[in-house]
């Protein structure tokens, strides 16, 4: 038992790494770990010739059964899904903070939400993971050359919804004080002039919080919005944090979170603002680490 314990241990955090992209939550990448432990203890690990393999097998095919069963959900979901964002200043170990430093953004994982599951499977343990062609055929039950395509057009998905800059953390801390500040204030010319004119905005609430129901598009409209916020939640403040790799925002309101901000920043522009407002997918952050 302590044996088997031991080495799920030593590969856990790369198999929290593999859930928590392919599903996009904390929660249910727990759940699957749990599930693949289960598994685990009841496996002759003395037969298994790679430990780490047969995990991350197990995981992944566990995350594409639960993509599966989360289709319908997602299609009765209310207004636009987002992941589950993660405060990688406060995760509990360096092992899990180095599985999660690369390619988890929100931003990035909202992309991979609209591949299929298979594919997304597939694109995460090349491109991400590094895995060759034929352990992942191997992993999903693939021919060699199906995977390749599959890989290759998940490849061209993914470059299309991707900045066309890197952005200097410097830049980027300096870009995102400035919107903070003009959206306290609802000033919609500052809020305007840091965004690019096709910026999107997308928030979740879940149905059960105030949220915007679709998608919403131009710096204008977004510039509005802010303004109609500022009104709104009069004193609502902005402070600036690390999620899921990068620097977001969170917003404070009668010293309740009020939200979860990331964005995607190309050049000097905000061309992506993702709102996560949804309670139950903020329930993990606690008011005492912000």
């Amino acid at each position: 038992m302590t044996d088997l314990a031991s080495l799920f241990h030593v590969h856990r955090p790369r198999l929290f790494g593999v859930a928590y992209r392919m599903l996009g939550s904390r929660a249910d990448a727990e759940d699957v770990l749990q599930d693949a432990w289960l598994r685990w203890h009841t496996a002759d690990a003395s037969s298994i010739e790679s430990h780490e393999a047969w995990l991350v097998t197990v995981v992944t095919r566990l995350c594409l059964d639960r993509l599966r069963e989360r289709k319908h959900a997602t299609e009765q979901y209310v207004g636009p899904w987002l992941p589950e964002p993660i405060l990688t200043d406060t995760l509990p170990s360096p092992e899990l903070q180095l599985e999660l430093q690369n390619e988890v953004s929100v931003a990035f994982l909202a992309v991979l939400e609209r591949l299929g599951p298979e594919k997304r499977a597939a694109f995460l343990l090349k491109e991400v993971f590094d895995y060759d062609y034929s352990e992942i055929a191997q992993m999903l039950g693939k021919g060699e050359a199906a995977l390749r395509q599959m890989v290759h057009r998940a490849r061209e998905e993914v470059r299309a919804a991707r900045p066309k800059f890197t952005v200097a953390e410097a830049v980027r801390e300096r870009l995102l004080e400035k919107f903070m500040a003009a959206a306290a204030t609802g000033d919609r010319a500052a809020i305007m002039a840091l965004l690019s004119e096709d910026v999107e905005y997308i928030s979740d609430g879940g149905g059960k919080v105030y949220a915007a129901l679709k998608v919403l598009h131009g710096a204008e409209r977004i510039g509005r919005l802010y303004y109609s916020i500022a009104r709104s939640w009069p004193g609502i403040q902005y402070r600036l944090i690390r999620i899921n790799g990068e620097l977001g925002a969170v917003n404070l309101f009668e010293g309740r979170l009020h939200s979860v901000l990331s964005f995607r920043i190309d050049g000097d522009r905000i061309t992506g603002i993702y709102v996560m407002r949804n309670p139950d997918k903020l329930a993990g952050i606690a008011l005492g680490k912000l």
